[in-house]
């Protein structure tokens, strides 16, 4: 099978060019409704992957800082989905903005991944199409691979930055 061609580009002005065709954004914009109702259920083991401990040995360390950040992480991810639903139609995409979808997809995918149970053994393709997690599986797979996109793109951003 073919590679799919990039969806994610970065432009020599410093952009990034969106290449997503209408099903792939269909599946892009129902993204922020599914996450902001996860996020409201902080105790649900896969949203709490987004806002780990910091110290697993330390509850009260933790509600400290949990106190600390944990309104400033959320608030961040809301801004993330926020920039998603103004610009998930968009051609071209500002550094920020991009940014803030590589977080989103990042977001979605651990949840999705903890929800999924899954590992780094994992092999999409020996998923069966009749397996009732297939399509779960099927977003989990294309949202890395989105994701893998993404941090191409900039990462290309960075090499012209040193090269500089």
């Amino acid at each position: 099978m073919r590679e799919p061609k990039p969806r994610v580009r970065r432009t020599a002005r410093g952009h990034y060019e969106i290449r997503i065709p209408r099903e792939e954004r269909d599946l892009l914009r129902s993204i922020p409704a599914e996450l902001r109702e996860a996020l409201g259920a902080r105790e649900d083991p896969a949203v709490r992957r987004l806002f780990p401990p910091a110290r697993t040995d330390d509850p009260i360390a933790n509600e400290e800082f949990a106190g600390l950040v944990g309104d400033d992480l959320m608030a961040g991810r809301l801004r993330s989905l926020e920039v998603l639903e103004a610009t998930v139609d968009a051609r071209r995409l500002d550094e920020e903005q991009m940014a803030a979808w590589l977080g989103l997809i990042n977001d979605v995918r651990l949840i999705l991944g903890t929800r999924l149970d899954v590992d780094e053994d994992l092999d999409l393709g020996s998923i069966s199409p009749e397996d009732p997690l297939a399509p779960g599986y099927a977003v989990y797979g294309y949202l890395g691979w989105l994701e893998e996109q993404v941090v191409r793109a900039m990462a290309q951003g960075i090499q012209a930055i040193e090269g500089d």
